[in-house]
């Protein structure tokens, strides 16, 4: 197993790399025109100081807020959903069965149509873009539940209720533990969906969020802007799938090591 402070060591190496190149190839002639590169792609100094503007004037915070508001109740309603439903399909083959078409039917509706659906129904507050984010990360946990479930040995089933288990004890000491990995493998990636649905929420139609301030900074040519906004959105990103780990670490302690600091 790789040595965390090497691999942090490489993560940040990479970073540092990207970072270079980019300055280089929009401040300087040797791959073009630097004009025209920090036209398109910015600078990454200059988005450097726009998003320390940001921070040292307190603006950013009130969107931030929103963005990050939406994108956990979307997050935690879809994830509730995706589990409730998937341990309720994974026991009921049958029902599974009968709503297998309009489950497929659902998760196949490209979600961006939805978005304008969503704002006539819900206006365009924070619910029309909760309800677009719940719609990207219910079926990626349901998915993922469901056949965590559904892949629970027969072998220790029949042991289980050997012992004298019912249907509690089988949800708690079976049923649970193997649906866990899979589920946290699918929050991992819901998390990144929950934002993406509030963001494309508000990016059609907002006042207020990450999403605007991008938006914004896209219709006056602001490259600078929405680079700022999308680097501050990473970050965040990244900081909560860094706590959904420390959750999945203390839940799933009973994994090898190698599969739980992946």
């Amino acid at each position: 197993m790789m040595n965390r402070g090497l691999l942090l060591l490489l993560q940040i190496l990479v970073a540092v790399v990207v970072l270079v190149a980019w300055h280089v190839a929009s401040t300087t002639t040797l791959i073009g025109d630097p004009k025209t590169i920090s036209f398109f792609f910015a600078e990454p100094l200059a988005v450097g100081n726009r998003i320390l503007d940001w921070f040292a004037d307190g603006s950013i915070w009130y969107h931030l807020g929103i963005t990050l508001t939406e994108a956990a109740l979307a997050f935690i309603i879809g994830s509730l959903g995706g589990v409730i439903v998937g341990f309720w399909f994974a026991r009921k083959p049958l029902l599974a069965a009968v709503f297998d078409p309009y489950v497929k039917a659902a998760n196949a509706l490209p979600r961006v149509v939805l978005a304008p659906i969503f704002a006539l129904w819900l206006g365009l507050g924070i619910w029309s873009k909760v309800a677009l984010g719940v719609t990207l990360v219910f079926f990626i946990v349901f998915f993922n539940v469901y056949q965590g479930v559904k892949e629970v040995s027969p072998a220790v089933l029949s042991n289980a209720r050997m012992l004298g288990m019912n249907g509690r004890q089988l949800l708690r000491h079976v049923y649970m533990p193997s649906a866990l990995s899979w589920m946290f493998s699918s929050l991992h990636t819901s998390v990144g969906f929950a934002v993406v649905g509030a963001v494309v929420g508000e990016y059609l139609g907002s006042a207020a969020g990450l999403g605007y301030l991008i938006h914004e900074a896209e219709s006056v040519f602001d490259v600078t802007g929405v680079f700022a906004g999308m680097f501050v959105l990473t970050f965040f990103v990244i900081l909560v799938d860094w706590l959904v780990t420390l959750v999945e670490n203390r839940l799933l302690v009973w994994r090898p090591k190698s599969a739980a600091s992946f």
